[in-house]
């Protein structure tokens, strides 16, 4: 038996109902602008990435540039460190500030605005579209479909 959507029946803790007034409209809103924040979080961690293997390359260029040099290729190892080691990713910039920029003029305005809209909105409840979702799809009284993790006393299932 699976509960009605937004069923405030349910035994969903506080922090995750939706509060009076609150309509499912905005709950549906609420959720789509969580939902592009969240695939804002995605491609910020894509972001590092870049960075972080961009930075991992460079380093590994000394050991191409070493072997080159063993291998009586002075030349082709002077260019490689001259050239390609420590270079601008774009014009003037080295992923870390491309990483900062990205915070600054995007990702942490964009997350600040989106918990103004939570505070106005739902007075600062996260995931309530999530959480109602939750609470149509569980089957009540199935131990794998609980409202709530066990608390420290409890058994997964009780």
């Amino acid at each position: 038996m699976r509960a009605a959507m937004g069923d405030e029946s349910g035994s969903m803790d506080g922090a995750h109902q939706r509060p009076a007034g609150v309509t499912g409209a905005t709950v549906r809103a609420l959720g789509a602008l969580s939902k592009a924040l969240e695939t804002t979080e995605r491609a910020r961690g894509h972001l590092y990435g870049f960075h972080q293997l961009t930075g991992t390359a460079d380093f590994q260029l000394d050991e191409a540039v070493r072997l080159l040099r063993e291998a009586g290729h002075a030349e082709h190892a002077a260019r490689v460190e001259r050239e390609i080691v420590g270079r601008n990713v774009i014009p003037g910039h080295w992923t870390f500030q491309i990483v900062e920029s990205y915070d600054a003029t995007y990702y942490r305005p964009f997350a600040a605005l989106e918990r103004e809209v939570l505070d106005d909105l739902a007075a600062g409840r996260d995931h309530l579209y999530e959480a109602e979702l939750k609470e149509a799809r569980r089957t009540r009284g199935h131990p794998d479909h609980t409202a709530l993790p066990p608390t420290p006393t409890e058994e997964p299932g009780d």
